[in-house]
């Protein structure tokens, strides 16, 4: 018998990946429904990262930090569409609405922030890594 059945030589370790996502994930939904902006800011980052970290690891993508990115201009587009279907017309202005926002342009901009954070991360990464030859 052997001393661990069903385990083989070819998986080292497990990866820690699944665990981030799902965690990341559940922040995220947490910020955003509850209206708390750090925590929704910080689970899209988690999201995205982990997301982008196990596509990586699993060999569909060379480099995770395009990856990053494209998620990020996703999750911006996303809070940018939200922002955008409760701003009133012409009457008051984008700048009054973001210094004083709503509960729905408060999530909103909290998805569109951790989407332009990724974004950033991603391209700086990227930056980065041609310069050193990555």
């Amino acid at each position: 018998m052997e001393e661990q059945p069903g385990l083989s030589d070819q998986y080292r370790t497990a990866s820690p990946w699944p665990l981030l996502v799902a965690v990341g994930f559940a922040l995220s939904e947490v910020g955003v429904f509850l209206d708390i902006f750090p925590i929704a800011v910080g689970g899209i980052l988690l999201l995205g990262g982990s997301v982008a970290g196990i596509l990586g690891e699993s060999g569909y993508t060379r480099r995770p930090w395009r990856t990053l990115a494209f998620l990020g201009v996703g999750f911006a587009v996303l809070g940018g569409a939200l922002v955008a279907t409760q701003l009133p017309g012409s009457s008051v202005g984008l700048l009054e609405i973001v210094g004083d926002p709503n509960g729905i342009v408060g999530r909103g901009l909290a998805v569109v922030v951790g989407g332009t954070m990724l974004v950033v991360a991603g391209a700086v990464s990227q930056a980065v890594g041609r310069t050193q030859g990555v």
